[in-house]
């Protein structure tokens, strides 16, 4: 007996495919595979809507506790469609026990980029005294939570480094090389120059805020990619969106793609202020801007699932595969003329939006907040 079959379901390719669910796992998937299979549970979509594997929203703000940048995850995840989220650096290991303990009771999935800051972010400028840095605390968290801590975050910015400049980006990469975990790296205002991040970066770190709007942004005033960007991701360094309230450019991103420099992962920075007061809302509504700006649904979908997976090295994550973990994203693709705006008040408009419709987390289902009465299925 299986837990639960999914019939009926929309690949991106338009691929009809059923999948059977067993102790949280995919254990089959195919056009005809719940052929003569009975489970407790069946959701028919009836070939009209999308499935993939579950979305990833990789920068995210969902510590309940952060006093600055908070938001449940349970609202940012699994009600906007989304079933894991990667907080990035709003916990260090001050406070990461708790946040692992909080985690477990809500019904999304959550892992960590811990903050190299012991405090995490209780004000904007926790790397502006560089004892905050804890080299120790932070390999003990690391240590005491391996399976929910996937990397480390710092935040290169004016107004979160103070006057220490690019010190505390050297510190964290010293500090990378124990656990060889990913290092997420914020780039906002200067100083530090772009130029000075960039060149400490190695293959697997992630620069988010990739096409934000500042003069620190990864093209010159030719609307070229600045020299260090190029050999950052000639090694290998990651990019990836990480909307936010201030970090999004269209004629960023728009200007990147036109000389083919594409993201590798799209992700929100959601939190509770950006995400009901916009302009982030959901990831869904980020995603429906790289499609207005042509991005092609399938490289949409490969950024919030299997791409993410891979360079977070979320294990069971990703992949609609057999032995992979029961997460999935029920979606539509909706043709409705769709107003879309930047950090910066510019505005496109698109002919299609992403509408999460239900969020399946471990082989349970939850329904999206986004979702219209029209898309009722029988859960």
């Amino acid at each position: 007996m299986n837990d639960l079959i999914i019939k009926q379901g929309k690949l991106i390719n338009g691929q009809i495919v059923d999948i059977l669910v067993r102790d949280s796992k995919i254990v089959a998937i195919g056009p005809d595979a719940a052929k003569e299979q009975q489970a407790t549970k069946t959701i028919d979509l009836k070939g009209q809507l999308y499935i993939s594997a579950g979305w990833i929203d990789a920068h995210t703000h969902c510590y309940p506790e952060s006093p600055i940048y908070f938001d449940e995850p349970d609202l940012a995840g699994a009600s906007c469609g989304v079933t894991t989220l990667v907080d990035a650096g709003s916990v260090g290991a001050d406070d990461i026990d708790h946040f692992f303990a909080i985690t477990r009771k809500v019904k999304t999935n959550v892992y960590s980029l811990l903050n190299i800051a012991k405090t995490g972010i209780i004000a904007q400028n926790e790397l502006a005294d560089m004892q905050q840095i804890d080299d120790a605390s932070l390999q003990k968290a690391i240590a005491d939570h391996p399976e929910f801590v996937v990397g480390i975050k710092a935040r290169m910015s004016k107004s979160v480094v103070g006057e220490n400049g690019i010190t505390p980006l050297v510190k964290a990469k010293e500090m990378q090389k124990k656990s060889g975990l990913p290092l997420m790296v914020h780039v906002g205002n200067n100083p530090p120059n772009l130029d000075d991040i960039a060149d400490l970066l190695t293959k697997g770190d992630i620069i988010t805020h990739c096409f934000n709007g500042k003069p620190n942004r990864i093209l010159d005033d030719n609307g070229n990619l600045k020299p260090s960007i190029q050999r950052a991701l000639a090694r290998g360094v990651i990019l990836d969106v990480g909307h936010g309230g201030e970090s999004f450019s269209f004629k960023v991103a728009e200007q990147a793609m036109r000389i083919g420099t594409y993201p590798d992962i799209i992700s929100s920075d959601i939190y509770h202020k950006n995400r009901i007061n916009g302009p982030v809302y959901s990831l869904a509504f980020v995603m429906t801007k790289f499609l207005c700006m042509g991005f092609s649904i399938q490289q949409i979908i490969d950024c919030v699932t299997k791409k993410a997976a891979d360079l977070l090295h979320l294990k069971g994550k990703g992949y609609l595969d057999v032995g992979m973990d029961a997460d999935f994203t029920i979606f539509d693709l909706k043709e409705e003329r769709t107003e879309l705006s930047d950090a910066e008040g510019e505005v496109r408009f698109g002919s299609h939006k992403f509408v999460p419709v239900v969020a399946i987390v471990g082989g349970k289902a939850i329904v999206s907040t986004e979702s219209e009465s029209e898309y009722a299925i029988d859960l």
